[in-house]
């Protein structure tokens, strides 16, 4: 049922709006099993009901199913690249967010990997033998599936030592690594200064749209992951800041 519903949610954020029949014939399964896995999404706040389908909802932006089924592929891409930067027995800090989750899954055949998390679906997709996941306690936030809060902060004042794995929900070169609310810009931030290394996963999208809150100039990130070569404009800025660019070869 969870795959059939984020297949559903994927495909409404693919196009905006799908009819009921278009996601039974996507989704090989009956009309009614549509109708009802959309009420049930409706009634999560994820899609808004529409006459004979269903549309994305206003109010579900910030939601982390929402953000997983945007940019899946350039997720995959910098994830892929962003784990192939982590060694075994590193220490390391992975975002919350849903492109840092994305690295999860070629993390598990690492060895003697320690890895402070605050979401808790990255901690289950990192069960894995080699492991050792340390969770962030604090406030639970069920739509983000992550802790935040003065629990979270004081757990990782105590922590130092780690490469940072870092997102953001958008950057301009003025104003730096941007988040669309204050508690994970305050999180981030610490998690940043705390860092020996902080290395930030941004597919294009980010580029040139800040959030409302700053998380940190880009003094503090010494790389960059992202999908496509960014335009002249940022490589230059990131040669002048000596932040090293990574991206897929043609």
């Amino acid at each position: 049922m969870q795959q059939r519903r984020e297949g559903i949610l994927a495909l409404v954020y693919q196009e905006e709006h799908v009819s009921v029949r278009q996601l039974a014939d996507h989704l090989e399964v009956s009309e009614a099993t549509v109708r009802r896995d959309l009420h049930g999404l409706a009634a999560e706040g994820l899609v808004e009901l529409t006459h004979g389908g269903a549309g994305m909802a206003r109010n579900s932006d910030t939601s982390f199913l929402s953000k997983s089924m945007r940019n899946i592929e350039a997720k995959k891409t910098i994830a892929k690249l962003a784990a192939d930067l982590v060694q075994d027995g590193d220490q390391i800090y992975i975002d919350s967010g849903t492109t840092c989750f994305s690295m999860a899954a070629f993390l598990r055949a690492k060895k003697r990997l320690s890895v402070i998390v605050s979401s808790v679906r990255t901690a289950q997709e990192l069960e894995a033998p080699g492991l050792h996941v340390l969770m962030l306690g604090g406030q639970y936030r069920p739509q983000r599936m992550d802790t935040v809060g003065p629990l979270a902060l004081e757990t990782l004042e105590r922590l130092r030592g780690y490469r940072a794995f870092l997102g953001t929900d958008g950057m301009v070169r003025d104003f730096g690594l941007t988040s669309v609310d204050i508690e994970s810009a305050h999180l981030l931030r610490l998690a940043a200064r705390h860092a020996r290394e902080s290395i930030l996963l941004a597919d294009s999208s980010k580029f040139d749209r800040p959030a409302l809150y700053k998380i940190v100039d880009f003094q503090t990130v010494s790389t960059i992951v992202t999908e496509t070569k960014p335009d002249p404009e940022w490589m230059d800025f990131f040669r002048e800041h000596q932040i090293h660019c990574i991206f897929p070869e043609p």
